[in-house]
């Protein structure tokens, strides 16, 4: 079986918090199926749902009963990826991973060294975040299997979707995850165009009713772990309606984590304060808190009629001794903590506050330091208004598509779309409209599905895009030796924002001296806002304010024949955009070979 004889698209949403699988038949225009994903529930019981919660578990070797753990095709599982290992984890968080696919976007972190669960006793056994996404992926595969006789997941295209912010170290890092699982063909797809294409599969031709040629789409994605913006411009071509991304925003390590975290620490507040007992918990019993409160401010939001919600945690010890602490969350909390203090009412003008940072502080995730999703929201627009604002101080979008479980919260939609409207009718423009239909829970999935089975057969609505951002290259410019003054720095434009999959390009002009036979660094840079660079673009003096270092690369090209170590060896420099859409940068010889650089995956401060 091969990716051309197969009848099926599988798309995989690697989600933060949950994953899902979906099939489209090719042969077929209806709404992809969404996998039930057989998954331990609790130990010895196995049940089938549509999310995989993205969390593995690691238990101790006598933690479980024989067999608890047993799989329909894996009877000797020592690991637990899903439902279990997020609940059973909530009692013991020192053995479980959570959010792997943040910390593969990790920019100082070795994400192949097994560090996962992070700074967790020694021990507790460990995976890389690569290793961790692979499981996660490893068990999709396994359900695939199981559920669909006679095929293989590993000789299926599959579309796996990343972050439309997601760099090109992490984009490389999730399509090695793949391969570790068994999954042979990949192709990636950012989270907000699945998003859409999910949409638009939906409603089949009746979304024409709800977008027409001009309107700009903002893609809201809060999951799990991350905030991403899109904007999709709704087009037209000989009478053909299309649609373009136009704009993708920052990769902000912002959601549905912290929300749980923040009730968490209001309720461990609370507890602290003498008329609940002066309870102090230690570090995991907070992480326990965090699992719980996030089970029940869902359980809140699914009804809106309840006032409160008891939870409980583990106490220090066992029995009688240790005992449960319990609290409740209420209603006027989930009001107070997350709708006023994640999308609270600000100007257009507000933007990220980035509080000082201490000297020192303990490795972990790069959280976004300001919790505002709309102080977030007012800055995309803001960056993104000369490209697409038509002069006005905002980017102006028509339309919002949610996306995400965040998004689930009927007050956090509300406080958002309220927001936003009254940015618009300040900046002179109208009020947008909420596109119906969104399911966002799966949609990703559903529409990596959909978008897998438009590539194959050729046939369906395709979301023009191609590389979200414009990539760089620093090139260092000869010049006579000053004390104290390093040689100036060039920015020269490799592919430009929009190049599509499949595409290569050449730089244009004089060739560049490629040190060989020495360690040599290179340097990347990046932007989501230099729409009109083309390859070859030397920015000019200033310009480079636009751009983001992407982390370096660090190498020793070897000599060709007859060239000396430390020689500066005549080269051009040429980029594609491969199939799987990450970025290949190659440094091509006259007569001579080619030189392929790999980004340095460990970033520069890695140890």
């Amino acid at each position: 079986m091969t990716p051309q004889t197969t009848k099926l698209a599988v798309g995989i949403d690697l989600g933060t918090t949950h994953s899902a699988l979906a099939t489209a038949e090719l042969d077929a225009d209806a709404l992809p199926a969404v996998l039930a994903v057989p998954q331990l529930v609790h130990a010895g019981v196995v049940e089938p749902r549509r999310l995989l919660p993205s969390f593995v578990y690691l238990p101790h070797a006598q933690e479980l009963p024989a067999g608890a753990l047993a799989l329909p095709w894996n009877a000797d599982a020592r690991e637990v990826v899903g439902e279990l290992a997020r609940s059973h984890g909530a009692l013991n968080p020192v053995r479980l991973i959570s959010s792997a696919k943040s910390w593969l976007c990790h920019p100082t972190l070795d994400r192949r060294a097994a560090t996962l669960p992070f700074q967790s006793p020694p021990e507790v056994p460990k995976l890389s975040p690569v290793a961790a996404s692979a499981r996660i992926l490893e068990h999709l595969r396994a359900a695939f299997d199981d559920a669909v006789p006679g095929a293989s997941l590993a000789e299926l295209p599959v579309t796996l979707t990343v972050p439309a912010s997601f760099d090109e170290v992490a984009r490389e890092l999730t399509v090695e995850a793949a391969h570790a699982a068994g999954l042979r063909h990949i192709t990636l797809l950012e989270e907000p165009q699945a998003a859409m294409y999910a949409w638009v599969q939906s409603l089949g031709e009746r979304f024409r009713d709800h977008v027409t040629p001009g309107d700009l789409v903002l893609v809201v994605d809060v999951g799990g772990g991350t905030t991403d913006f899109s904007l999709i411009a709704v087009t037209e071509h000989q009478g053909e309606l299309g649609l373009e991304r136009v704009a993708v925003g920052d990769h902000v390590l912002l959601g549905g984590d912290n929300m749980d975290l923040a009730l968490a620490h209001t309720l461990a507040q609370r507890l602290a304060a003498p008329e609940h007992g002066g309870k102090t918990l230690d570090r995991w019993q907070l992480h326990a808190l965090t699992h719980a409160a996030r089970q029940a401010k869902e359980l809140l939001f699914l009804d809106p009629l309840k006032a409160t919600q008891s939870l409980s945690i583990p106490g220090r010890g066992t029995g009688l001794v240790g005992g449960a602490i319990r609290t409740e969350l209420g209603r006027e909390d989930l009001v107070r903590v997350l709708v006023d203090g994640f999308f609270p009412l600000v100007e257009p003008t507000a933007r990220p506050e980035a509080p000082r940072r201490l000297g020192l502080s303990t490795l972990g995730l790069p959280y976004a330091q300001d919790p505002a999703v709309t102080r977030h929201l007012a800055a995309f627009l803001s960056r993104h208004a000369s490209t697409v604002g038509h002069g006005r101080a905002l980017a102006h979008p028509t339309a919002i598509l949610f996306n995400g479980g965040v998004m689930k919260a009927t007050p956090l939609v509300e406080r958002l779309v309220d927001t936003l409207t009254a940015w618009m009718l300040d900046d002179g423009g109208e009020a947008p409209r909420v596109l119906p239909g969104a399911n966002l829970d799966v949609s990703v999935a559903i529409g990596a599905a959909t978008y897998g089975r438009i590539k194959q057969t050729r046939r369906g609505l395709r979301i023009r895009g191609g590389t979200a951002r414009a990539y760089y290259v620093g090139v260092e410019t000869a010049m006579p030796a000053v004390p104290g003054l390093p040689p100036p720095v060039q920015h020269i434009c490799l592919a430009p924002m929009g190049m599509e999959d499949g595409a290569t390009a050449e730089l244009p002009g004089e060739d560049l001296g490629l040190m060989v036979g020495e360690p040599a660094h290179f340097r990347f840079f990046s932007s989501s806002t230099r729409r009109d660079d083309a390859p070859g673009t030397v920015l000019g003096f200033g310009e480079e304010r636009d751009l983001e270092e992407l982390p370096p690369i660090e190498t020793t090209l070897a000599p060709s024949d007859g060239k000396a170590a430390g020689q500066l060896v005549p080269v051009r420099l040429r980029v594609a955009v491969t199939e799987v859409g990450t970025l290949a940068l190659e440094c091509v010889e006259r007569d001579g070979p080619v030189h392929r650089l790999e980004f340095d995956l460990r970033g520069p401060d890695a140890a």
